[in-house]
């Protein structure tokens, strides 16, 4: 039989009972649009590719170990292997930056402290290191489609269309998650009554 004809998930099960040309073929079928959404982040060939092989290493194991569960939804899957291992990698790399600038909902580029009502003041940089570092936790503590946005985006700089093709959802739902990221944010800065260096 033709593996070009079957589908993801047959060629997932033929490969789950002994059938390894089946992995191969999977591998052909998907590398330039896994390699790229890895690529589209590190922008380096050679980070590129090891975590490109790092992906599929975990893909088999967790195939071997019967842990896949995503009927019908192969690409999908083996994409979000990808993303966390992508988002591991820079964990361990770099530590969080300083914030830098975000777009608000008018396209325009702020500064996340003005968009939490925070004030420059040269004569309080202390408070607003602490500041700092303790927006870096409540980040932690956003829902993670959230976090993961506005890690992408303040953190690693990368655009909402960049964020939106490799998160796979619209540039619409990444603003909105920005959105809602930046609202819970400010919440739980009252909910914790952190106070605001001004």
């Amino acid at each position: 039989m033709n593996k070009r004809v079957i589908d993801d998930n047959q060629l997932v099960f033929l490969y789950i009972n002994g059938d390894e040309s089946a992995l191969a073929e999977l591998l052909m079928r998907h590398k330039r649009r896994i390699y790229s959404s890895i690529y589209l982040v590190v922008r380096n060939k050679e980070i590129t590719e090891d975590i490109f092989q790092d992906t599929f290493f975990k893909v088999i194991n967790s195939l071997k170990a019967g842990q896949y569960y995503e009927d019908g939804k192969f690409l999908p899957w083996v994409l979000r292997i990808a993303r966390n291992l992508v988002i591991d990698h820079f964990r361990r790399i770099k530590k969080m930056p300083t914030i830098p600038n975000i777009v608000n909902d008018e396209g325009e580029e702020v500064d996340i402290f003005s968009i939490l009502n925070i004030q420059e003041n040269n004569d309080h940089q202390i408070e607003k290191s602490q500041f700092k570092k303790t927006m870096r936790n409540l980040v932690e503590e956003l829902p993670s489609e959230q976090k993961e946005v506005l890690i992408m985006r303040m953190y690693y700089d990368m655009s909402f269309k960049e964020i939106a093709d490799f998160t796979q959802v619209s540039i619409n739902t990444s603003l909105g998650r920005m959105r809602y990221a930046l609202i819970n944010l400010k919440k739980m800065l009252e909910d914790k009554n952190v106070e605001i260096p001004v």
